[in-house]
């Protein structure tokens, strides 16, 4: 592949998005990469001005020459285009980490229409759309389709069919450093369970408390709460952490990136407890490194994990979720390890494609 001058641009830089667009570049050294990120904070003001962010920050670097774009989801490629004429004239390629259609609406959630809109728009005015799951590209069609129905007049005629032809599933690679033990510690009785997540209220803490409820006369049962933390933490997460810390043989997250992967490592089983999740990059980690997954039966987990894993999932009842998830702890023979086909080695060759 010749050398390509590129254009990245990161709009809401999530750790998740970090871990995407740092792997990408060090997998393609040969391109001379720019790489532009606004920080994660502000998300409704980000989402709705971050074309001037980053003419504020980056004006000089954005006149630039490059031959491609790659822009996440996030960030307002249609507004960035026409402010910047040169971006306009060269391929533009946009990448969905998530998707505004498919996220649980939370009380302090405003401009909701404001912001499915501008994805829309930044989806009609990149060349390609790229996504991490099918879940992911299939609820984002879907919620066009569902937005263009409420509009009175004036629809694009055809528009979901000509996003969804323009558009691919391509995941987000799992890191190199994510692989089984060479041997595992069974010096422990107890069962370890992982749940590696945002302690935010889309990861689902409240069955995460009820399942911990319903283990803590269960010594044999041991947890690693390990997710990102932040400054508002959730009631569910607050209770765990006053009433169930006896529990957990780990509790907060990891720093270090070598501690978390061996922690995944000794550990027997990674949940996830999640509202949303569309690709569930802390899980395919956890199930790289020997965890047998345990998963809800819906969201994008069907399409990584066998039936046997998943539990009937119920968001708004947390306690039947939580019983859910003990009968299959209380059956670990029953699941089956899974390997993922999510690595470098294998996705090389496709964003390598991608990049041409």
């Amino acid at each position: 592949m010749s050398q390509k001058r590129i254009l990245l641009l990161s709009a809401y830089d999530a750790r998740s998005h970090q871990y995407w667009h740092r792997s990408l570049v060090a997998q393609f050294p040969q391109h001379d990469w720019q790489v532009l990120t606004l920080k994660d904070r502000f998300f409704a003001w980000r989402m709705g001005v971050n074309a001037l962010n980053f003419n504020a920050q980056f004006d000089q670097a954005l006149r630039a020459s490059y031959d491609l774009v790659i822009a996440t989801s996030m960030t307002d490629l249609s507004t960035l285009r026409g402010l910047y004429p040169n971006l306009a004239r060269i391929p533009n390629i946009l990448y969905f980490h998530e998707n505004q259609f498919a996220y649980p609406v939370n009380n302090k959630q405003h401009g909701l229409i404001e912001i499915q809109l501008r994805t829309i728009y930044a989806a009609m005015a990149a060349d390609h759309l790229t996504f991490n799951s099918n879940y992911n590209r299939s609820t984002f069609l879907q919620g066009i389709d569902t937005f263009c129905k409420k509009m009175p007049d004036g629809l694009p005629k055809n528009l979901v069919k000509s996003l969804a032809q323009k558009s691919s599933t391509l995941p987000v690679p799992i890191a190199d450093d994510c692989q089984p033990p060479s041997n595992k510690n069974a010096s422990s009785p107890a069962i370890q369970v992982v749940w590696n997540h945002r302690w935010e209220h889309d990861k689902g803490p409240e069955t995460l408390l009820e399942l911990m409820r319903l283990c803590s006369h269960k010594t044999q049962i041991k947890f690693h709460i390990i997710g990102q933390q932040f400054r508002t933490m959730p009631p569910a997460m607050q209770q765990i952490t006053e009433h169930h810390h006896d529990q957990c043989l780990t509790l907060g997250f990891i720093e270090s990136r070598t501690q978390y992967i061996k922690t995944l490592q000794q550990a027997d089983v990674v949940l996830s407890t999640a509202i949303h999740d569309f690709q569930g990059l802390a899980m395919l980690e956890a199930a790289t490194c020997g965890c047998l997954p345990i998963a809800p039966d819906r969201l994008v987990y069907p399409e990584l994990y066998p039936p046997s894993n998943l539990y009937l999932s119920t968001p708004q009842e947390p306690q039947k979720e939580a019983q859910a998830i003990w009968q299959l702890l209380e059956n670990l023979h029953q699941l089956q390890s899974v390997q993922t086909p999510f690595n470098w080695q294998q996705l090389q060759p496709r964003y390598e494609q991608l990049l041409q």
